[in-house]
């Protein structure tokens, strides 16, 4: 009998059942809920590091600079919107690329939808991560080849070559 008691105990989280042998206890009697509480309750943390002090200070100017840039920045878009001819050609490429963001969102979730499959894209993501490292940034002239080639690439695009 005791084993089950200690057994019950600890399944209760210390809260002990009245005996069977007695009449039936009302639900207050129990322990689990009890009605009121004779000791409040108090939850106290303890941290025995002390508390750290910020590096950042920050410190409150009436310097406007944040809103000027931010008038400068809609002034520049103003400007360069204008000086665009195609303006329906810019809005077709805007809506392709959200379009093509959607579709790409739909297909990555599909993809991670079947099991087993991300896994393997993640290795596989991860083996190529090694494999560029190697070959490309673990070696003084393999960097210099690779800055080489994005700077070809820029010319290439800013058609300047």
């Amino acid at each position: 009998m005791a084993a089950t008691t200690a057994y019950s105990t600890a399944l209760l989280g210390g809260a002990r059942l009245p005996s069977a042998r007695g009449a039936a206890a009302p639900p207050s009697s129990l322990g689990l809920l009890p009605l009121r509480s004779p000791l409040p309750l108090r939850l106290q943390v303890q941290d025995s590091a002390p508390p750290r002090l910020s590096l950042l200070r920050v410190k409150a100017s009436s310097d406007d600079s944040s809103a000027a840039s931010g008038d400068e920045l809609i002034a520049d878009l103003k400007a360069k919107w204008d000086a665009v001819e195609n303006k329906s050609t810019v809005l077709t490429y805007a809506g392709g690329a959200v379009v093509a963001l959607w579709l790409t969102s739909v297909i990555v979730g599909a993809i991670n939808s079947v099991p087993l499959l991300p896994k393997i894209m993640e290795l596989v993501g991860l083996g190529y991560t090694g494999w560029f490292v190697y070959r490309y940034l673990l070696f003084k002239e393999s960097r210099k080849e690779l800055a080489d080639d994005i700077e070809s690439l820029k010319k290439k695009i800013a058609g300047s070559e």
